[in-house]
């Protein structure tokens, strides 16, 4: 009996998935207070971006890694667990929640990157003497600002998606424990009956 108790764990799938969501939810929250906040600390905003932008790159193979993780072991647990997403009542709903959230959030990562690498590529020197390159920089001020505000806030997105995730875990974990699988099954086999009448 003991044997089976531990066959049935799901221990590697759920490790997969709550680690790389730890480090996705993490890694964008501390880009957004950390990276960011010290890159506008320096004085000159082009110098700025580029210090802000070669943070976002380096940590970009890691944060694909963590995604893919996630994905991975959310899939497997998806599929380990699809009785209960069938059966239990509320465990259909909190995973269909989940499902739109980590999309939201998946939608909200490419956009901050795309909008970063939009940013960094703005400020990259274009061959153009220094005065030249001064003056355009002058005139495109106002553009950067507002390309900044439009990248903070897909960059603030991604830690408020992957942190409502985390809360959802938790849900899933209270779900879990035996007394609400109980409960679960006997609502969602009492709606059944009303059904039928």
């Amino acid at each position: 009996m003991e044997m089976m108790k531990v066959a049935d764990r799901n221990t590697v799938i759920r490790s997969l998935h709550d680690l790389g969501l730890a480090a996705w939810f993490g890694g964008s929250l501390m880009g957004a207070i950390g990276l960011n906040g010290a890159a506008r600390e320096d004085d000159d905003a082009v110098r700025g971006v580029r210090i802000s932008s070669a943070g976002w790159n380096k940590w970009a193979p890691a944060n694909a890694a963590a995604v893919a993780v996630h994905l991975v072991g959310g899939a497997a647990l998806l599929e380990a667990n699809r009785s209960r997403v069938e059966h239990e009542k509320g465990v259909g709903a909190s995973t269909a929640a989940k499902t739109v959230l980590t999309g939201a959030a998946l939608a909200a990562s490419v956009y901050a990157r795309m909008l970063g690498k939009r940013l960094e590529a703005a400020v990259k020197p274009n061959g153009a003497d220094k005065s030249d390159k001064e003056g355009e920089l002058a005139e495109r001020a106002v553009s950067l600002k507002q390309a900044h505000r439009q990248l903070r806030a897909a960059q603030w997105s991604v830690p408020v998606l992957t942190g409502a995730l985390v809360a959802l875990n938790a849900l899933h974990g209270e779900q879990q424990r035996p007394s609400q699988q109980k409960l679960g099954l006997i609502h969602k086999a009492g709606s059944r009956l009303h059904m039928g009448d």
